[in-house]
């Protein structure tokens, strides 16, 4: 069975200060990965959902009960959403799409190799 997921990204942003100028780091972020079922359509009608509700971060931190933020939401020709959100001169970007899982693999470290016997170390050290 097919799994379909909702992946919801957000332009997140850093300020750094270099030799006395100040540099705005932009980059994406995986922020939420929504496993909604076994049809592309199921999918397709939740990352709506989310393209039309979701708040992002740096908005939410400065959110009051019951605010409502601007929002301008397209929709790409690959069915991705790429959404804007403004609210009290704040800005952000976000980013929604389907995709199917196709392939997971757990973690896995190797054993530490064995420590060097007394005798190994005092044969490196002359």
């Amino acid at each position: 069975m097919t799994r379909w997921y909702v992946l919801v990204e957000e332009d997140t942003r850093e300020t750094r200060y270099a030799d006395g100028a100040e540099l705005r780091l932009h980059r994406w972020k995986l922020v939420a990965t929504r496993g909604i079922g076994s049809t592309a359509d199921e999918a397709a009608a939740e990352a709506e959902r989310l393209a039309l509700r979701h708040v992002p971060a740096v908005i939410a931190r400065h959110a009051r009960p019951g605010d409502q933020p601007a929002r301008e939401a397209y929709l790409t020709p690959d069915g991705a959403w790429l959404v804007t959100v403004r609210q009290r001169g704040r800005e952000a970007h976000v980013r929604v799409s389907v995709a199917r899982l196709m392939h997971r693999q757990q973690e896995s470290e190797e054993p530490p190799p064995p420590a060097p016997s007394w005798k190994e170390r005092l044969r490196k050290t002359f």
